[in-house]
């Protein structure tokens, strides 16, 4: 782009839109500041303790994966393929109305 010190700049539709028109009442602006408000509830200090509390609980139960590794390693383990299929469309089913 070429620029060409001799001509000046031309008024876009947006500067214009940010220079003051002078017949706008300008009597709010002699109020001064106004200061904006925020009032939290009580609910955050329950949020904090209930973080709190589970932040102390053991991210995985491990007696029960203990318990499991076992059974699969033993071969006591079984799976049932009709149960499989009817907890995927019950998942499948819940989560189209969700």
């Amino acid at each position: 782009m070429r620029i060409n010190p001799y001509f000046a700049p031309q008024q876009t539709s947006e500067t214009r839109r940010s220079q003051p028109n002078s017949t706008v009442n300008t009597s709010s602006a002699r109020l001064g500041p106004q200061s904006d408000e925020a009032q939290l509830s009580g609910t955050h200090v329950q949020v904090q303790a209930l973080a709190a509390q589970a932040s102390q609980l053991p991210e995985v139960r491990q007696a029960k994966v203990q318990a499991l590794r076992a059974a699969v390693q033993g071969g006591q383990y079984s799976l049932d393929p009709s149960n499989i299929a009817r907890g995927m469309m019950a998942e499948i089913t819940f989560s189209r109305h969700a």
